[in-house]
């Protein structure tokens, strides 16, 4: 196994092949020979199978400044019990979502991302971070197939809202774009490019 320590967080709207290309990435950079790890949020810790089990389904019913700080803490635990252990091994840790999603979910929802970045100061900065965007149009559509009962954070305003923070952090150049309307395969093919830029400039 190739050791290479290296933070990467993916994010994107729902139904935009997000956790799908975090988990190809993985896969991809295992058959390479790195010693790369998936992980996601909310975490598989405590405070995550908190709120897998309360909040995600009550998203809209849960006060939006108790479930900021329920992510918040749930990060802060995730931090300390995975991803730093697993970087000090040398790894490659590649997160399914990260205080990205706060921001762009929770500012969605009325709260002053100061405020959420505030709450997030002690997660630990990635060395990269992947927003795969996705027309909105598509991702509804996509949603629409999977026969789902959408949440309220799922909604096409309230989606719109949350594509607009995420791009406000790629103009801030704090997220990498890309394009995630072409086909898996290509869209996994760039972002391992940039990831292996990356690695070779780290």
């Amino acid at each position: 196994m190739k050791k290479r320590c290296l933070f990467i967080c993916i994010e994107g709207l729902d139904a935009s092949g997000k956790t799908t290309q975090t988990r190809r990435l993985v896969a991809n950079l295992r058959l390479k020979g790195f010693d790369a790890v998936y992980t996601t949020e909310p975490s598989s810790g405590e405070f995550g199978s908190f709120i897998r089990s309360n909040v995600l389904q009550r998203i809209g019913r849960v006060p939006v400044v108790v479930e900021a700080l329920l992510f918040a803490a749930d990060r802060v635990d995730h931090v300390e019990q995975e991803i730093k252990p697993a970087l000090q091994k040398g790894r490659i840790v590649v997160s399914d979502r990260y205080v990205f999603s706060s921001l762009a979910y929770q500012g969605a929802a009325g709260l002053d991302l100061n405020w959420i970045e505030e709450i997030n100061k002690l997660a630990l900065q990635p060395d990269l971070a992947i927003y795969i965007d996705v027309p909105l149009g598509v991702v509804m559509k996509r949603m629409e197939r999977m026969r789902r009962r959408q949440s309220v954070m799922e909604q096409l305003d309230i989606q719109e809202k949350v594509r607009q923070v995420y791009m406000q952090l790629v103009q801030d150049g704090r997220l990498f774009p890309v394009d995630g309307n072409r086909p898996a395969n290509v869209v996994s093919a760039d972002i391992y490019k940039m990831v292996l830029d990356k690695l070779a400039s780290s």
